[in-house]
């Protein structure tokens, strides 16, 4: 963790305030790499919400921690036979861009009678590199996993691509804005659009996001 991660926090806070078109935007904390004791720190300031990538490193982690008012968010790539451990340890699961793994999810969600929350994950600038299903298919998407009566849609998460972010290509992020809204007219359940991480969370959050995913800003760059 940053020496200064508490002036970094800080400041992310500010910019949600002073940024953000949803003042009560929520920052989730990307932990994968960082030792539980790191995670502590942050829980003890207040911060309850942590993203994690890889599963086995963040079953450790959540059970190390035993802490029930903490959210864990998976935002790593599913594989089907990982779901019913990610189903059993995880609150949130960011990274749904499948019919067959959304059908294993809602399985494994009854067979041990939780509702799971999820954001289905957009391809948007279509690059090979990146999970997430085409913003053509979002419709046809979001019928079919409708009918699961275990998986909470909340919402759409996405990674534009960091060329756009740099060059502040705000195209992409104004698309996602405006299917989001679309979708939240269209769902009650909707309420998130998760996008926005350390390069681009500035951005993201003037364009609508009203949930960021922030790790090497805080911790800095994960060592391989």
């Amino acid at each position: 963790m940053k020496k200064d991660y508490l002036n970094i926090l800080s400041k992310i806070s500010l910019d949600i305030k002073e940024i953000s078109f949803d003042k009560m935007a929520r920052l989730i904390i990307v932990t994968k790499s960082q030792p539980t004791s790191s995670i502590r720190k942050l829980f003890e300031l207040g911060y309850n919400n942590f993203g994690e990538n890889y599963l086995e490193e963040a079953v450790i982690k959540i059970n190390e921690m035993n802490e029930d008012d903490i959210e864990w968010h998976f935002i790593g790539n599913i594989q089907s036979n990982k779901i019913k451990k990610i189903v059993k340890f995880f609150s949130w699961i960011q990274t749904v861009s499948s019919i067959k793994h959304a059908n294993i999810l809602n399985e494994e969600c009854k067979k041990i009678d939780k509702k799971i929350n999820i954001c289905v994950q957009i391809n948007i600038d279509n690059e090979e590199s990146k999970g997430g299903i085409n913003i053509k298919d979002v419709d046809a998407f979001f019928e079919n996993i409708s009918i699961y009566k275990f998986l909470s849609i909340r919402g759409i998460m996405a990674i534009p691509s960091k060329f756009n972010a740099l060059k502040e290509n705000e195209n992409s992020y104004n698309i996602l804005k405006s299917e989001y809204d679309r979708l939240r007219s269209k769902y009650e359940s909707i309420d998130t659009l998760s996008l926005g991480m350390s390069n681009d969370f500035k951005l993201a959050l003037s364009k609508g996001s009203n949930m960021i995913r922030i790790g090497s800003l805080i911790f800095g760059e994960r060592k391989l």
